[in-house]
């Protein structure tokens, strides 16, 4: 046997025990390595006895012997490994008496398992990644086959699915395959692994070689990654489907359980594969040398264990890839990384006496791309299920790792005991400082210096003789007249005797002073409790000693604030001389996930290190972003959303992320000229078919528009058929005509005053009073401050124009044109009005009035009635509980109003109304929803779920779009949250795998209007019947408040 076969035997055996112990951990939530590794090697590699050994009741922490402190120095380890566990080790014990189905299922699963393992060669891990890509397609496929359009589905125009200039290209979700894009589109952004992708060439013996498994497995995926990079770089799609890779990687495997994949096994699988792929070609290629694995020498580097075990010293080399970090008790990522490289009590490595144990990992060798695997689940023992950590865990855009080095370990050393010392000096400032500021014996406590105020303030008050309950004027009982008792003032006497007070039973005492509600406070007595009795002198000494104590507290509570602050920012720039900033990485993506343990969504924040900004890669959407916006979903305390996996890349090594060059001309490649030929003319075939489908797409809506022609023509030429009796007539958009008719009665009551005040006047001289009156009526209304439902824009279009500053030209061509229509030809008067207005309108230049600045205002006044259509059915159908039919309208109305109010304030309605109102619909259908769902019953199920799928889930975004809106986004997490709910609980499994399935959809954070129904037909209402409606439903609307307004 050759080394290299004996060194990848020991490289598979080291990948199967890491397997079991992923394994182990998800079973017992137990996340210490060492004790899961004794569990191991006590049952001899048998998962069954392991699981039996951690869970049994009376189990204990095994003592710390010789291999629980150098276990990972042992070659039977793997290069995963999870260094720096900082768990608790208290076993946990899954095998109670409510607990002994779930022993015999875990027994049954890992015996299944292990056989499983022994006749197909195929590990556990394996077969989850095949169990969610057998369902992504699946479920990309049964989406060609349902009937109702859902929000994930290609938009039928072509046009909403081309690529914008160079904006990245986004990947499709295939059904749960979230994680596979936030991975890929990470990788694919590092430039110096696209180039690899892109120009790997398969092996060429590799046609001669009997294809085994890992040939028949890896040679074929890069095949298609490379055609996936390729579409990545040169397509002419907004996004595209990466089905095809997702098919190969679900032919590895056979399975028919659907999960959501976790993306760092995903992570580890993929680099699994592609270095096996890589290494095929190397060892190809290799002259008589030590071949060179690419995807080893970009993503894995190495770290020294060094420990001591009851005074014995260690040290060892281990590789690693991913490195994983404990979240839970650490604020930020150099506390993670601190806590990660030191295990045990390592007080023994600078003694050689001591019986203390532990160990320290440095680096030795770091990858050029360093992966920071952030653990964000915990088991629950209580619930008996897995949890999300969703503390916040800050991490820098820079981060420098000189501390963690081999090479300056000494210094570190140092430095850590300096940092220690301070944080124990810090401790004890901080508790004085907190005796300080939470003052007092008792459950409630105050500030010092509050309570010396407090008591200054009660020394120095006027000081009082009587009783507080005395000089209150009393009421009869309520059987008879009411009796005053008269009780002489604070200032006559010192206080009454007992001789003086009348005599009164307890009965009487008992009503006397019962009805609170009829005293009254004497003017003479103080606000607030006062001493009875003290002298000058007393108060004296007492306000000199209260000032003198307060100051001194101030002066204290003052120095400890700064000390602490002075540590800290000791603390802070510990590590920041010259020497300890050499190593910088910078942070190029993060991988966030939304969600609870069982189920969410995956995104990427990824750095544009050439634009020098943040894009945030959400499956199909492809986004510009911010660091503020990369905090606030990534950090963690915030919403359910938090960082998952961290991709530094070495600052230093600019070959990472440059763009490649002509090596003949030194111009810099882009896009297709960075592909290899093939994939160059995979790529124009791709994109030879997506312009033929926008041809096909122009050509048929070409054919459409010439058959409305036709139909309009044909249709002009026959009389219009009558509306039936009470059928509301619909319209699409009103035209001005339409509204005009509703101004006659304006008209001829502007033209009867006219002629009242020009008997003798001329239709000219008629015409011109008529609208100045009209005029002076529609500015008396546009000046007015009425009510919310009066709102006098829907009255006339002027009303509008005037509140909005529209150009003086564009008002006085709208009064002659309501003077010059055609409905004021009823008698002479009005008529001969009515040709002096046509006629001066056909007077009117082109340069004189910008028709079609005109046609803009009018347009957007029908908009503006529109929307208040919109508005007003959406609120009548919400009132009758009709919240299906009211989310449409109301959807549209907060659209329309939101576009008018961008081009002015009085353009719209109150934009807070119209969202509390969506808000609330959006809410009681989630509400309806659930409860169809929590009621078990297939239709009711069904039902519920198309009622998310179909009208809560494709509104999310618009609640999501604008950040400012807390109360839109609190909405949404209410939703989301009454869902996640439903993880923790026993259902069926039919109800089971359909909430499986629905969450991600759920949990998508992509703000992209990604589909939506047509918008609702509006009735055509007059102008009087449209205010009187308005009127109605904004009165109902102040009768009862509704929260939020």
């Amino acid at each position: 046997m050759t080394v290299e076969q004996n060194v990848l035997q020991q490289s598979k055996a080291q990948k199967h025990q890491q397997t079991f112990l992923n394994q182990l951990r998800e079973i017992t939530g137990i996340n210490d390595i060492q004790v899961l590794q004794q569990a191991l090697k006590d049952s001899n590699g048998n998962l069954e006895l392991a699981v039996t050994f951690l869970t049994t009741k009376n189990a204990k922490v095994p003592q710390q012997e010789e291999a629980t402190y150098y276990q990972t120095a042992l070659p039977g380890n793997d290069r995963y490994i999870s260094v720096g566990s900082q768990a608790d080790t208290n076993v946990i014990d899954l095998t109670g008496d409510d607990k002994d189905d779930l022993q015999r299922a875990i027994a049954l699963s890992l015996e299944e398992s292990n056989r499983a393992f022994r006749e197909t060669g195929i590990t556990d891990e394996e077969q989850a990644i095949s169990r969610v890509l057998e369902a992504s397609i699946a479920e990309n496929k049964a989406s060609l086959k349902r009937t109702h359009p859902e929000v994930w589905s290609d938009s039928p125009n072509p046009y909403d699915r081309k690529r914008q200039d160079s904006c990245p290209v986004g990947l499709k979700n295939v059904g749960n395959t979230c994680w596979f894009s936030a991975v890929i589109q990470s990788l694919f952004n590092l430039l110096e692994f696209r180039r690899l992708v892109l120009n790997y060439n398969p092996p060429a013996s590799a046609q001669d070689l009997p294809r085994n498994q890992k040939e028949h497995r890896n040679l074929p995926f890069m095949r298609e990654l490379r055609y996936l990079f390729a579409l990545l770089v040169g397509s002419k799609r907004k996004y595209v489907d990466p089905s095809r890779a997702v098919e190969i990687l679900k032919d590895a495997f056979k399975s028919n359980d659907s999960q959501q994949q976790d993306v760092s096994e995903f992570t580890h699988k993929l680099l699994d594969w592609l270095e096996d792929a890589f290494q095929i070609k190397a060892e190809e290629e290799r002259d008589g040398e030590k071949p060179k694995n690419p995807m080893v020498e970009l993503f894995y580097g190495r770290f020294l264990a060094v420990g001591v075990l009851e005074g014995k010293k260690f040290e060892n080399t281990e590789m690693f890839g991913q490195y994983p970090l404990q979240v839970n008790g650490f604020k930020d990522l150099h506390e993670c990384l601190e806590a990660a490289m030191i295990e045990g009590e390592i007080e023994s490595l600078h003694s050689e006496n001591s019986g203390k144990s532990g160990q320290e990992h440095w680096f030795t060798e770091l990858p050029p791309v360093l992966t920071f695997e952030l653990s964000r689940f915990e088991f629950n023992q209580t619930l008996g299920r897995p949890e999300k950590i969703h503390n916040k865990l800050e991490f820098p855009p820079i981060l420098y790792l000189d501390r963690y080095m081999h090479k300056n370990r000494e210094i570190t050393r140092i430095k850590r005991d300096e940092i220690k010392r301070l944080k124990e000096y810090l401790t004890v400032l901080q508790q004085r400082l907190e005796r300080y500021l939470s003052y007092g014996s008792g459950p409630k406590r105050f500030p010092l210096v509050d309570v010396l105020q407090y008591a200054l303030e009660f020394a120095s008050s006027k000081p009082v003789c009587t009783s507080p309950i005395d000089d209150i004027e009393t009421s009869a009982p309520p059987s008879g007249t009411v009796t005053t008792q008269t009780i002489p003032s604070t200032t006559e006497q010192q206080g009454p005797s007992s001789s003086e007070i009348p005599s009164t039973s307890p009965v009487q005492r008992s009503v006397i002073h019962k009805p609170f509600t009829q005293s009254r406070i004497p003017p003479d007595l103080p606000m607030h409790p006062a001493p009875r009795h003290i002298t000058e002198e007393e108060l004296s000494v007492l306000e000199g000693c209260l000032h003198r104590w307060r100051t001194e507290v101030e002066n204290d509570t003052r120095d400890l604030q700064e000390s602490i602050s002075r540590i800290h920012r000791t603390i802070e720039l510990m590590y920041s001389d010259k020497s300890m900033v050499q190593v910088p990485y910078r942070l190029h993506a993060v991988l966030v996930h939304e969600g609870q343990a069982n189920a969410g969504h995956y995104w990427a924040y990824i750095y544009d290190h050439h634009q020098r900004r943040w894009m945030k890669y959400n499956d199909i959407s492809v986004t510009k972003s911010t660091w503020e916006e990369l905090e606030r979903d990534s950090f963690g305390g915030y919403r359910n959303a938090s960082a998952y996996c961290l991709m530094y890349i070495n600052d230093k090594e600019q070959f990472l992320i440059q763009e490649e060059f002509n090596k003949e001309t030194g111009q810099m490649l882009l896009g297709m000229d960075t592909l290899p030929p093939d994939l160059k003319d995979y790529v124009k075939e791709d994109n030879k078919c997506f312009e033929k489908e926008l041809e096909e797409w122009d050509a048929e809506l070409a054919q459409k528009v010439q058959q409305e022609k036709l139909l309009a023509s044909q249709t002009s030429r026959m009389p219009a058929p009558s509306s039936a009796p009470g059928e509301p007539e619909y319209l699409e958009q009103p035209s001005r005509t339409d509204l005009s008719k509703h101004l006659k009665e304006d008209s001829v009551r502007a033209i009867t005053k006219a002629l009242a005040e020009q008997e003798d006047g001329s239709p000219e001289t008629v015409m011109q009073t008529a609208i100045k009156l009209e005029y002076a009526r529609l500015l008396k209304l546009a000046q007015d401050d009425p009510p919310p439902e009066c709102d006098y824009r829907l009255h006339h279009a002027v009303v509008y124009f005037m509140q909005n500053e529209a150009p003086k030209k564009i008002i006085e061509r709208t009064l002659l044109e309501q003077f010059g229509d055609h409905n004021l030809s009823f008698d002479e008067r009005c008529r001969n009005i009515m040709k002096v207005a046509q006629a001066k309108l056909e007077m009117i230049k082109p340069d004189e009035v910008n028709m079609e600045e005109y046609e803009r205002w009018h347009q957007e006044y029908r908009n503006y009635r529109e929307t208040t259509m919109y508005l007003m059915v959406g609120l009548e159908l919400f009132q009758k509980k009709s919240y299906m039919e009211a989310l449409l309208y109301l959807i549209y109305a907060y659209q329309n109003n939101k576009e008018l109010l961008s081009k002015g304030l009085y353009r719209g309605h109150d934009e807070e109304l119209i969202s509390h109102y969506r808000r609330e619909c959006l809410l009681k259908l989630n509400e309806h929803a659930a409860a169809l769902f929590e009621s078990g019953d297939d239709q009711e199920v069904n039902n519920g779920l198309i009622i998310m799928n179909e009208l809560i889930v494709p509104c999310l975004p618009l609640l999501l779009v604008d950040e400012t809106e807390e109360k839109d986004i609190a909405a949404v997490e209410d939703m989301r949250n009454r869902w996640c709910s439903y993880l923790g609980q026993e259902m069926e499994p039919n109800l089971q795998e359909k909430l499986t399935d629905f969450l991600p959809k759920l949990l998508d954070c992509s703000t992209e209007i990604k589909g939506f129904n047509d918008p609702p037909k509006l009735p055509s209402y007059s102008t009087h019947e449209l205010c009187e409606r308005y009127a109605r439903i904004m009165l109902s609307l102040s009768r009862t408040p509704a929260d939020g307004r």
